[in-house]
Formats: C-alpha cells, sequence, structure tokens
C-alpha cells in the first residue's frame, strides 16, 4: 500500500511548482492509455445503445459520404497525366470521404471494430455481446446501401461526365485484382489502421484532421482493403457490367469484411484493451 501510494504521488506534479505551472502541465499532458480506454469504451457505448433507425440513417449517410473518396480519385486521375508519380498523387483524394465520416460523427462500420468492442472486452455479457450484433449487422448493411447509391450515381453517369465515369471504372478495377486471400491479408492492416484512428482521436487536440489524412492516405498508398471505401468501386464495377454481383461480394467485399474485423478487433482492440485490463481491474 505505501509502495502503490508512493507511485501516486511520484506521478503528480512536483510540489515545489506553481498552481499555475501545475495547470500548464495538466494542458500539456496527454491523456494515459486507460483514459484514453475510457473515453472510447464510453463512445462505445453509447452506439450500442442508439435506436436502431438512427444507425440506419447515419450508417447509410456515412456509406454515401465514404464514396466522395472515389470521386476524389477520379477527378485527378482524370485531370493527370499518366506517370510514374500520379498514383501517389491521386491517393490524395482517399482520405477526403473518412474525414467527412469520421469528423461529421456517422457511423462506420471498421471503426466500430475497437469503438464498440470494448464494452464487450470490459464487460462479456450475452446482452452486450447481442448489442454488438446488431450495431454491426445494422451500420454494415446501412454503409452497403449508401455505397451502392453513390456508385449508381456513378455508373449511369447522373453525377459524373464521361472521362470522369472511365477514371471511376478504372480505378475501381483493383479492388478485384486480387484473390480471396491475399484481400483478406490486405485488409488486416487497413481494419488496424482505421481503428488506430478512433483510438488516437481523444489525444488528437486539434489535430483530428491530420491524423485521419496521414492514415487513411497510407491505407491508399499502401494498397490495402477498406471494405466500406472499397465497396463503392466493386458496385460501381458490377452496375457498369464489368463484373458480377457474387464476384464482388465473393472476391472482395466478403474477404475484405473479414479482413477488416481481423485487423480492427482481433488485433487493435484487443490489444488495445490488453495494455489496461489489469489496471482497470484494481481501480
Amino acid at each position: 500500500m505505501a509502495d502503490d501510494r508512493k507511485s501516486a504521488e511520484e506521478a503528480l506534479p512536483s510540489n515545489k511548482m506553481s498552481e499555475e505551472d501545475k495547470r500548464s502541465v495538466d494542458a500539456l499532458n496527454s491523456a494515459s492509455a486507460k483514459v484514453v480506454h475510457e473515453v472510447v469504451r464510453l463512445q462505445g457505448d453509447e452506439e450500442l445503445a442508439r435506436p436502431i433507425r438512427s444507425l440506419l440513417f447515419s450508417g447509410f449517410a456515412a456509406g454515401v459520404a465514404i464514396s466522395t473518396s472515389v470521386l476524389a480519385e477520379a477527378f485527378l486521375q482524370a485531370r493527370l497525366p499518366d506517370t510514374a508519380w500520379r498514383e501517389l498523387i491521386v491517393a490524395l483524394g482517399y482520405p477526403v470521404g473518412f474525414v467527412i465520416v469520421i469528423l461529421g460523427k456517422l457511423q462506420l462500420f471498421t471503426e466500430t471494430t475497437v469503438t464498440a468492442v470494448l464494452p464487450l472486452a470490459t464487460n462479456f455479457t450475452l446482452r452486450n455481446f447481442g448489442r454488438l450484433m446488431r450495431l454491426w449487422m445494422a451500420v454494415f448493411l446501412a454503409n452497403m446501401a449508401g455505397t451502392f447509391f453513390v456508385a449508381a450515381l456513378i455508373a449511369y453517369g447522373i453525377i459524373v461526365e464521361p472521362d470522369n465515369l472511365n477514371s471511376a471504372v478504372e480505378l475501381s478495377k483493383a479492388v478485384l485484382q486480387h484473390d480471396f486471400l491475399t484481400t483478406l491479408l490486405l485488409a488486416t492492416p487497413a481494419g488496424f489502421l482505421v481503428a488506430s484512428v478512433a483510438w488516437m482521436m481523444p489525444n488528437a487536440r486539434g489535430g483530428e484532421f491530420w491524423i485521419i489524412f496521414f492514415v487513411t492516405y497510407i491505407i491508399a498508398i499502401g494498397g490495402f482493403s477498406h471494405v466500406v471505401a472499397g465497396s463503392t468501386e466493386a458496385w460501381i464495377l458490377v452496375l457498369s457490367g464489368q463484373t458480377s454481383f457474387l464476384t464482388a461480394v465473393g472476391g472482395f467485399l466478403l474477404p475484405a469484411l473479414i479482413g477488416n474485423i481481423i485487423g480492427g478487433t482481433g488485433l487493435f482492440a484487443v490489444v488495445a484493451h490488453g495494455q489496461v485490463r489489469d489496471e482497470i481491474k484494481t481501480t
């Protein structure tokens, strides 16, 4: 007990400092892993408690919003020469949809692989498991409906000019260039990276935009597979006659979904909870 009390005292600002200096230390000091865990867990609890209608509308809006990533990339590619560096510039369009979705607090499936999982990891009950499955199914289906809606507007040339449509189709072909296992493996780091965004947000302190931008830019230039953003491209290929519905689902959506869950929940959420598990139990 004495050692614990001494450790707690050492974790506080020195008594030799003025009250103003102590407040400055608190202001500059980032939240501990335990605090971040609790913030994210509470966010997850709030998401799990939302009415199903709210989840569906928010999830649909997220699907529509994240499709702007494909539009932004297509617009850039249509206007850039075919050079070795074009891919790096085109990838700058990828974070656009994520910025809108995450800063807009819309329900994105891959974010819930960490936020909504922490309440279950902290208190593993059948009720929490059921709440998680309800959230995941509602948000994922709503995300898919949103991306399908925008893909239809793109594929039928309703919101894009012919040159931009051609760019969108060419860009979209990349989602089906790998086999099932390769897509799953490429989706795992994407799930981990998007989950890490949700974890870093409590300590962002005004840097939210740059966190989202750089993390999702890495997903783009790394060729990683994100099931929601990539579904827009898969639907474009289906609706433009480039591939079949079953190929899009079995060749991209299913392996990307599994990989994103493994990366977001199996890796990030488990590790994030594991690092503070004993500290939570002793408080």
